[in-house]
């Protein structure tokens, strides 16, 4: 079994700053809405990675270099966006979603995104 943390990802536990891929919380009210919040990291691709993601690729499987940059990227984009919600002044973000796209050849783009608020148990 591979270790959760190497191929795994999501919010840090401590930070303060609930994200959900959903667009409410149960149990909770949005007392107010901050708006649109996102993270965002460009990787370079390293040459080594690539040459080795071209030989795996020949015999087939998973390529765990690139797998695992990609969990470290979505792991900085969901990073920035919990700093940019909590500058924002929120305790949580909403309907959170990733986005990944090729950047003009130089690498990959990665984008985390959603709604800031400021949620309140309900009463």
């Amino acid at each position: 079994m591979s270790n959760i943390a190497e191929y795994g990802g999501g919010q840090d536990q401590g930070s303060g700053v609930l994200v959900v891929t959903t667009n409410d919380v149960p149990g909770y009210r949005v007392e107010r809405v901050i708006g649109e919040v996102f993270g965002l990291t460009v990787r370079s691709r390293h040459i080594g990675t690539q040459i080795g993601a071209s030989l795996k690729s020949l015999m087939g499987g998973e390529l765990k270099g690139l797998t695992k940059t990609l969990v470290d990227s979505r792991n900085q984009a969901m990073e920035r966006l919990i700093e940019q919600t909590r500058a924002r002044g929120g305790n949580a973000v909403l309907s959170m979603r990733f986005d990944v796209t090729e950047a003009a050849d130089l690498g990959t783009e990665i984008c985390a995104y959603g709604t800031a608020v400021v949620i309140a148990p309900a009463s």
